[in-house]
């Protein structure tokens, strides 16, 4: 570990750090025991946070008293027989339950409560709860992922993502004088530059070469575009060791391109917006270790069952520590791979081989340029009719917004989803509202909310 930034001048080593940042040194030494415990020991310390999660679903949250209650579960003596007949929730379920899953009142010491929003694997827009807390656990996993990897925070980051807010545009984006928190709460660090994401490939690719980071945080499905645009233009960043990606799921062809475009390495970490963290790639390969102290993730096959070695199926989780909107057995939309045998890295973690997840498309302007297509989920979410929803690209002007729908929409609706969808890709296709009955996908197929039919 770095030595961590003292919050008291003259004791420069040992740190001493403010009460926050002694708050993520002592949960990582609480991490570095329970990462190494034994399978049975792990399960037990879940089964009393478990226990103390469905005692307050039980007393305050409406839509899971009734639901704990018809499965036969009490908040008190939980075992994980009856944990596992409690039936999976789907999103749709917890997309129309709306305020009954929130929960009155908090337990103390829990924060503020922050709002989200999102679409995940499904299309199906969920707006959501999430606690200071919860957020708590979920910066101290990414502090983890450092040490794990062991990155250097003193190191240059660039991250090329979505950038709502429209502070980061092209060609020069912006700078900040640190990484941010959680690093920062802890480290002197390097600089971080950020680009929107829907920068074209060229600006993504002269913006890498001139910030020149050591590493560069961006989803996969951006990566491959720019990493292919680089390789074939032999731009090479001559300090970038590192490429960080999320979000979207990472295939052997898309390292292989990376290691060959500029000599990098793909570190991956599985995560989604109303969860946190599930997931961090091993230091010593490409499985995953599921991150079992903040979420309960299950992998379960199409009976229910838990998956065993090799076996593909869909990933259920329950995170751990958001009691303000509680998701107990929530099925994500992912399926994953569960890995066999003992990790390399001596942790005993669980571990999954592989994340079958999301998959975003580019949409091409009518200029010829392609542009990542940032999904504004919240404009979706707040259209109430709106059950499930697909924006495909069927011309080059053109975008259909393909709808589940409980009712048609009104003019206003259609003017809040296309003031958003211009904003998002930067250019104002014509739209076309079709509403359909369903979307089917073929068997092994993953739902993509934003998906490009054309050349």
């Amino acid at each position: 570990m770095p030595l961590p930034r003292s919050n008291v001048a003259g004791a420069a080593w040992p740190a001493v750090a403010d009460a926050l940042g002694n708050s993520f040194m002592a949960l990582q030494w609480q991490f570095e025991q329970s990462e190494r415990w034994p399978a049975a020991q792990l399960a037990a310390a879940q089964l009393t946070q478990l226990s103390a999660l469905v005692a307050h679903c039980a007393a305050c949250v409406p839509f899971w008293r009734e639901r704990l209650a018809s499965a036969g579960i009490a908040g008190t003596d939980l075992t994980w027989q009856a944990w596992r007949s409690l039936p999976v929730l789907a999103r749709a379920e917890a997309g129309a339950a709306g305020a009954a899953l929130h929960a009155t009142p908090l337990p103390a010491h829990h924060g503020k409560i922050a709002r989200y929003a999102t679409s995940g694997s499904t299309g199906e827009p969920l707006v959501g709860l999430k606690t200071e807390l919860s957020q708590f656990f979920f910066q101290g996993l990414l502090l983890r992922e450092l040490l794990w990897h062991g990155w250097d925070p003193a190191a240059r980051m660039a991250v090329i993502r979505e950038d709502p807010g429209g502070t980061a545009p092209p060609p020069d984006g912006r700078e900040q004088s640190s990484w941010g928190p959680p690093v920062s709460q802890l480290f002197g660090t390097g600089k971080l530059a950020m680009l929107d994401m829907r920068a074209p490939v060229a600006a993504q690719a002269a913006w890498l070469q001139r910030r020149d980071p050591d590493i560069l945080l961006t989803w996969p499905s951006n990566l491959a575009a720019l990493a292919r645009h680089c390789r074939d233009g032999g731009i090479r960043p001559a300090r970038l060791r590192v490429v960080r990606t999320l979000a979207e799921t990472v295939a052997p062809a898309l390292r292989a391109l990376v290691r060959q475009a500029w000599g990098a390495e793909i570190v991956d970490s599985y995560s989604a917006e109303e969860i946190g963290l599930l997931a961090l790639q091993c230091p010593a390969g490409p499985r995953y270790h599921i991150q079992a102290e903040g979420a309960l993730v299950e992998v379960l096959d199409e009976d229910g069952a838990p998956c065993g070695p090799g076996e593909i199926g869909q990933v259920v989780v329950t995170p751990l520590h958001n009691f303000a909107m509680p998701l107990l057995r929530y099925a994500i939309g992912d399926d994953a791979e569960v890995a066999g045998g003992p990790c390399a890295c001596g942790r005993t973690l669980p571990t999954l081989a592989r994340i079958v997840g999301r998959t975003r498309d580019r949409l091409r302007l009518p200029d010829g340029d392609w542009r990542f297509a940032h999904n504004p989920s919240e404009a979706f979410a707040s259209v109430k009719a709106i059950r499930r929803y697909q924006i495909a690209q069927t011309a080059r002007d053109r975008l259909d917004v393909r709808l589940l729908a409980d009712a048609t929409l009104r003019p206003g609706d259609e003017a809040v989803l296309a003031d958003a969808l211009a904003a998002a890709f930067g250019h104002r296709f014509a739209l076309r509202f079709v509403y359909v009955d369903a979307f089917p996908r073929a068997p092994g197929q993953k739902f993509r909310d934003v998906v490009c039919e054309i050349a």
